[in-house]
């Protein structure tokens, strides 16, 4: 059962693609809903992500067919191997 509450009601909703759940009875009602499952992408950007891995992986795919996005994307990168080195 890991860390729930034995004997405590769950409350399941869905947004966006997410599907969260909450203890329905007071006082554990006051603790906030947690991410349960749902569409990878969305509970990718509901953590708080830019994008999902597949996500990437077609900006990347796209970037070969538009010069444009690949200059911003190469743009892109290289700030993020210029911070990480000075982090």
């Amino acid at each position: 059962m890991g860390s729930l509450i034995p004997g405590q009601a769950l409350l399941y909703e869905r947004s966006n693609g997410v599907v969260y759940a909450r203890y329905r009875d007071f006082p554990h009602s006051r603790k906030p809903r947690w991410i349960i499952g749902g569409d990878p992408g969305a509970v990718e950007r509901a953590q708080g992500k830019i994008l999902s891995y597949n996500e990437w992986q077609e900006l990347c795919e796209l970037a070969k067919d538009y010069p444009t996005l690949q200059k911003l994307l190469d743009k892109c990168v290289n700030m993020y191997y210029i911070t990480k080195e000075y982090k």
